[in-house]
C-alpha cells in the first residue's frame, strides 16, 4: 500500500512527474468550506492537489480555503471554466495567477483562451482548455449544437485551437487522451476527469475510463471526486486510486 511519502518515493522513477500522490487531483465537491477542510485533513500525506469547482464558488470563505491550501504547500486547481469576454477572462486569470493558483480552466474561442494565456505570463499558473465534458457524448453534442457533431472531431478542433493560443494543456476524457497526446506531443498537459476503478459506478460520466488506461494513454493528472469524497473510508479510497495510478506510471516508458 502507498500510505506514506517514503513508500511512494521509493517506487521506480518516482520523481514528482511519476509520484501518483502528486498527480491525483481530489475534487472538493463539498457543500461547505468546513466540509472541504475536513476532507483535506483526512487526506493529509496522500493528496497534495485539490480542485475547487462550482459547488464552493459562492461560499464566502472559499478565498480563505484557497489561501490556506497554498500556504500549506498544496496546489489548487480552480475549475470555474472561465467563459466570458476576453478582457474579463484576462482579468480573472491575472487575479488567480497572483493568488498562486496552480491550474485554471478556460472555455471559449481563441480570443478568450489567448487572453487567459497572456494574463498568466510570468507566473506558475497552468491554463487548461476545456475540450468536451465527460458527461457529453455525440447525442448530447448534437442536442447542444443543433446538428450532428463528432466528439473526436470537436476534441481535435479544441486542442488545435488551444495549442495555437499557447495553452499549457487541456481537460480531456479518458477516451480522448491518446489522440490528444499524438496531436499535441509530450509537453502538453492532459488532465483527465471521469476516471473510475474497475467495477465502480461511472455516475454521470458517459465517457469514463480506468486510472490505468488513462495514464497508459498519456494522461498527466487524474481528477477524482465522488469515489473518494463519498467513500466510507476516504483514505482507503484514495489509496486504491493512488496504487493503481502508481503502478501505471511505473509501467509507462
Amino acid at each position: 500500500m502507498i500510505d506514506t511519502p517514503t513508500e511512494a518515493s521509493a517506487q521506480p522513477n518516482a520523481g514528482p512527474e511519476r509520484d501518483a500522490r502528486e498527480r491525483l487531483i481530489v475534487a472538493l465537491n463539498s457543500p461547505t468550506v468546513d466540509d472541504a477542510q475536513e476532507l483535506i485533513g483526512e487526506l493529509e500525506g496522500l493528496a497534495s492537489v485539490f480542485k475547487i469547482g462550482l459547488q464552493l464558488q459562492i461560499d464566502p470563505r472559499v478565498g480563505e480555503l484557497i489561501e490556506t491550501l497554498i500556504e500549506n504547500r498544496k496546489r489548487v486547481f480552480l475549475d470555474y471554466k472561465y467563459y466570458d469576454i476576453a478582457d474579463t477572462v484576462g482579468d480573472a486569470t491575472a487575479r488567480a495567477a497572483k493568488m498562486g493558483i496552480s491550474f485554471l480552466t478556460v472555455h471559449g474561442e481563441t480570443e478568450i483562451v489567448s487572453a487567459a494565456v497572456g494574463a498568466k505570463k510570468g507566473s506558475e499558473l497552468k491554463v487548461l482548455c476545456v475540450t468536451v465534458l465527460t458527461s457529453l457524448d455525440s447525442r448530447g453534442l448534437s442536442e447542444l449544437f443543433g446538428r450532428d457533431v463528432s466528439v473526436e472531431n470537436l476534441v481535435r478542433h479544441r486542442i488545435s485551437m488551444a495549442m495555437a493560443a499557447g495553452c499549457d494543456g487541456a481537460i480531456a476524457a479518458p477516451a480522448d487522451v491518446a489522440g490528444i497526446r499524438g496531436l499535441a506531443g509530450r509537453d502538453f498537459l492532459i488532465v483527465t476527469p471521469g476516471v473510475r476503478l474497475e467495477g465502480e459506478s461511472a455516475d454521470d460520466h458517459k465517457r469514463a475510463g480506468t486510472p490505468a488506461s488513462a495514464i497508459a494513454a498519456g494522461a498527466d493528472y487524474l481528477v477524482v471526486g465522488r469515489p473518494i469524497i463519498n467513500a466510507p473510508d476516504v483514505r482507503a479510497a484514495a489509496t486504491r486510486y493512488i496504487e493503481e495510478m502508481q503502478s501505471a506510471f511505473d509501467r509507462r516508458p
